[in-house]
């Protein structure tokens, strides 16, 4: 149908609707005043009926001409056509019955298609407003449950009459019919209270058309049984006009739908002016209902819905306060609060020092300042994207070794600063410690493991200032005397000079160091349980210092990694173990050597077909070589890690994760990365003789590796004792001081010839397991 035509027709229907309406109404008023048989004879037949029939259909006729201009998208328009149409047919049925038989049955089929009216409206209601639902607040949907009870309360008390009647007699379906009626006017009326409401929400042009006909519907209904149940009911008042009038409004909703684009369901505010005068009114009125009901007698429906209308209210008014109480805190906490990381600010920090200072309970107060080193390196490297997730993760990691009254503040940049409660020197450099030991494992950004590390300097209270700006500027100097010790942390002392050139020196002499044989590798064997034989090694670094002597890896590997050097160093590792690996081979006594490697030097890509390189030039099989790396390293770039480690494994490296058990990580990285091997840290294994937690998580740590096909390494073997619980809990290998201390590779041949002459005995060491490997 061309458009101009369906326009026309339109237009049409609606000046008929209309002009029936009119026609319908006055009818009804000339019929109320009286004039005479003959005109109410020619109304009963002409006004009550087929005028009537009229006001029921041609607003079904106009819903479907909507429908049909803009097809079966809209569903809340075609359920308010639906619940007209089943309006309309149920009327019919009833004019039908009386013209034919003088009498309307009830209930009726007329009836049950008459009810239908209500379910399908209250779904067109819950269509219209779905898009809402979604992004509604709390207390919006608490409004909106206090308006749909408080009108159904009253409701309840304007119906009691109506219900009572229903009530009386025996159930039966003529109760259950009379009874559905007003409760569903009652829904219809607490559904339209409710989505008053929401006042504030965009619900199309012609929103009130659907509100206002629903209304009139429901109160002519009201108002209808009312009179029914006193007696008073006569048929053409014009009460009778309400029935006609409510349709002709909700089909001008339907056809306004036409003209409106989808409804826009954009929000205002949570709760607005709407919400809050309907949710106002329907306490008082819920409180009205509870007060009459002590003077006079009402329903059970009515008390029971102005109860939950004052409960609802009730709980509305405790979210009302809380959401003011939670606003006003958050406004005091944006002045006091790090944007970027939702730390306290420098400003916290002032107003808190200043309280703290002035307390005498507070004797003892410790200031630590922190800055990040590198941290421009990963602003210019990666982005200031990247530099602010660091900062980030470095307050997260911060805030979990601190105490809940201790303070933890950005001051901006990459400074942070703590204030300690109740700290001296020993407590403040202990935390300190923790602090630098935390942010020295490797951040994840952009998928990139990157390591930062912290200076921190130290200033005390009373001792070094009696108010937070000189304990400020103290701190700072502290700070960067750590930064250039590169100790980590220092405390501010007056009589304190660091020599700034012996870290360089340091670093000048380890290049050296690299180039001239200074560094050697002892080696600890690593006993088969099942056999006693010695077939692999743990290589462990030692520096040759000219003048220093023998030192161990944690006096010097920090100032490797901060002077670059970590890779070189790796490489020299690699070459003084696979040669020594070649001599053993040469002399028939392949063993595998196990070296441990840093997250760092696993961030280098090449590392596998370099290793792979030197396996072949020495003529080496792959088995003759292990690499142990650490949790921190499988968890801070797991991508990474897989495709490094994947790659060694194609090359017939074995993997080994050292140290298991001590990092707070998933395991999940087991069943997803190429590993071989578990290494059970000395930390679990030392202690389990007496500790029977101990012995359980070292039991369930190698049934948890054999169920994954991986062997398991006991480090920190101190005693036959744990030897022998180990070997009955099936572990696959031990090392520690009860088999041997690490050896250089002529002691260690030495050892493993007199082993072998005694049959495999294990020769018991009696030096301190706390000595650094």
């Amino acid at each position: 149908m061309p458009s101009s035509r369906r326009a026309t027709l339109r237009t049409g229907l609606m000046w008929a609707m209309g002009l029936v309406l009119a026609a319908y109404v006055t009818g009804l008023v000339l019929h109320s005043i009286g004039l005479g048989p003959v005109w109410n004879g020619w109304f009963s037949t002409l006004v009550h009926y087929w005028l009537a029939m009229l006001t029921s259909w041609l607003p079904v006729a106009v819903c479907l001409l909507a429908i049909y201009r803009v097809g079966f998208r809209r569903t809340e328009m075609l359920l308010a056509a639906a619940a007209m149409t089943a309006y309309a047919s149920g009327f019919i049925f009833i004019v039908w019955s009386q013209v034919t038989t003088g009498s309307v049955p009830f209930p009726s089929v007329g009836d049950g298609v008459y009810l239908l009216f209500f379910p399908l409206m209250m779904a067109a209601l819950v269509v219209t407003v779905r898009h809402h639902v979604r992004s509604l607040a709390v207390s919006v949907w608490l409004d909106c449950a206090v308006g749909s009870l408080g009108a159904a309360a009253v409701l309840a008390v304007v119906l009691s009459p109506v219900l009572d009647s229903a009530l009386t007699g025996p159930p039966s379906s003529a109760t259950v019919v009379a009874l559905a009626y007003p409760m569903g006017d009652l829904l219809l009326v607490s559904a339209v209270a409710g989505i008053a409401t929401l006042g504030d929400l965009r619900l199309g042009s012609r929103w009130g058309f659907l509100i206002a006909g629903l209304m009139v519907f429901a109160a002519t209904d009201v108002l209808y049984a009312l009179q029914v149940t006193k007696g008073t009911y006569l048929v053409g008042m014009p009460l009778d006009a309400g029935w006609a009038l409510g349709p002709a409004l909700v089909a001008m909703w339907v056809d306004g739908g036409t003209q409106d684009k989808q409804p826009t369901h954009e929000a205002g505010p949570a709760t607005g002016a709407t919400a809050l005068v309907v949710s106002v009114a329907a306490s008082v009125a819920g409180l009205g209902v509870l007060v009459a009901g002590t003077q006079t007698r009402l329903s059970r429906l009515a008390i029971l819905l102005a109860a939950v209308t004052l409960l609802a209210a009730t709980a509305r008014t405790q979210l009302g306060f809380h959401l003011l109480a939670r606003m006003a805190d958050l406004r005091r906490r944006d002045a006091t609060t790090d944007e970027l990381t939702g730390l306290p600010n420098r400003r916290a920090l002032h107003a808190e020092a200043h309280t703290r200072l002035l307390e005498p309970q507070h004797r003892r107060q410790a200031l630590l300042m922190l800055d990040l080193d590198k941290f421009k390196e990963v602003n210019d490297t990666l982005g200031h994207h990247a530099g602010d997730e660091l900062l980030l993760q470095v307050g997260a990691r911060l805030g979990e070794h601190l105490r809940a009254r201790d303070l933890l503040v950005r001051l901006g940049g990459d400074e942070f600063a703590i204030l300690l409660d109740d700290a001296g020197h020993d407590q403040a450099t202990a935390v300190a410690a923790k602090l630098c030991a935390s942010l020295t494992k490797p951040f994840t950004l952009m998928d990139i493991a990157v390591h930062s590390a912290v200076s921190i300097g130290i200033a005390l209270f009373p001792d070094d200032g009696p108010d937070l700006s000189t304990l400020l500027r103290k701190a700072d100097t502290a700070m960067f005397k750590a930064k250039a010790s590169g100790n980590g942390h220092h405390v501010f002392s007056g009589a304190d000079d660091v020599d700034l050139t012996t870290r360089l020196r340091m670093v000048e002499e380890l290049r050296t160091a690299l180039t001239s044989d200074q560094l050697a590798l002892y080696y600890q064997p690593k006993v088969d349980m099942r056999t006693g034989e010695v077939k692999s090694l743990e290589a462990l670094l030692r520096w040759n210092h000219p003048t220093l002597g023998l030192l161990y890896p944690d006096s010097f590997l920090d100032v490797v990694e901060d002077a670059g050097l970590m890779h070189a160093m790796t490489r020299v590792v690699l070459r003084i173990a696979l040669d020594q690996a070649t001599l053993w081979q040469a002399d028939g006594q392949p063993l595998t050597i196990a070296i441990n490697l840093s997250a760092s030097s696993l961030v280098d890509t090449d590392l596998p077909e370099q290793v792979a390189s030197m396996l072949a030039a020495r003529k080496l099989s792959p088995e003759a070589l292990q690499l142990e790396i650490t949790e921190e390293f499988l968890m801070a770039d797991r991508d990474r890690a897989r495709n490094i480690l994947t790659r060694l494994r194609r090359h017939g490296v074995q993997i080994s994760v050292d140290d298991f058990g001590t990092g707070y990580s998933s395991l999940s990285y087991l069943r997803d990365l190429p590993i071989d091997e578990l290494k059970i840290d000395r930390s679990f294994v030392l202690p389990m003789v007496d500790d029977a937690l101990a012995a359980a998580l070292v039991a369930s740590t190698i049934s948890l590796a054999h169920s994954l096909d991986l062997r398991v390494v006991a480090e920190g073997v101190e005693n036959d004792i744990a030897y022998t619980e180990l070997t009955a809990l099936g572990c696959d290998q031990a090392q520690g001081f009860f088999i041997s201390r690490p050896l250089p590779a002529v002691e260690l041949e030495h050892w493993l010839s007199n082993r072998s002459a005694a049959g495999q005995t294990s020769d018991v060491v009696t030096e301190g397991s706390g000595r650094p490997r």
